[in-house]
């Protein structure tokens, strides 16, 4: 098969694109690949996720306000024009710094905005439930110590409810 561009040589780098439920195929030579800025690493070519994630972080995102290069994550510095560059962010604070257009661009690579992971094997509850039931233990501890009964048996009654 030769190349969709040139003509001339023969395809070696098949390139699909999925864009608004479009599929476009294009079957490129190696040098036109290259030229279309598909980069050749070790012999092979490829791509990685932060490649990936920085390409599809657009500003034009529908419903979404451009992030300008003045915001910026405080506990790191990044700016979203850095994890647009990179598709990295910095630090955990930027998911909450950036969360307007991660928002978008996380429905938009996974279908889903949050996590709904499943339980390791050998876990018998969710990490969330875990601890949840140490918070409402705590509580319990306090609410004893500060002989409130009342809410003790409210929250006793909770811990029993998730245990079971």
């Amino acid at each position: 098969m030769k190349c969709e561009i040139c003509g001339e040589r023969p395809a070696k780098v098949h390139y699909t694109e999925m864009k608004d439920d479009e599929v476009r195929q294009l079957r490129l030579c190696e040098r036109c690949a290259e030229e279309k800025g598909l980069t050749k690493l070790d012999g092979k070519y490829s791509f990685s996720l932060p490649d990936l994630l920085g390409g599809l972080a657009d500003d034009d995102l529908p419903g979404e306000k451009p992030q300008g290069p003045s915001i910026g994550c405080p506990c790191c510095g990044l700016t979203y024009s850095q994890f647009k560059a990179t598709g990295r962010l910095g630090c955990s604070e930027c998911y909450d710094v950036f969360h307007a257009p991660l928002g978008p661009l996380l429905k938009r690579v996974h279908g889903a905005d949050t996590h709904t992971g499943k339980t390791p094997p050998g876990r018998s509850r969710p990490r969330s439930e875990e601890a949840e039931l140490r918070t409402l233990k705590l509580q319990l501890e306090e609410a004893i110590r500060h002989e409130d009964f009342e809410s003790a048996a409210t929250i006793r009654d909770r811990i029993r409810a998730l245990e079971s």
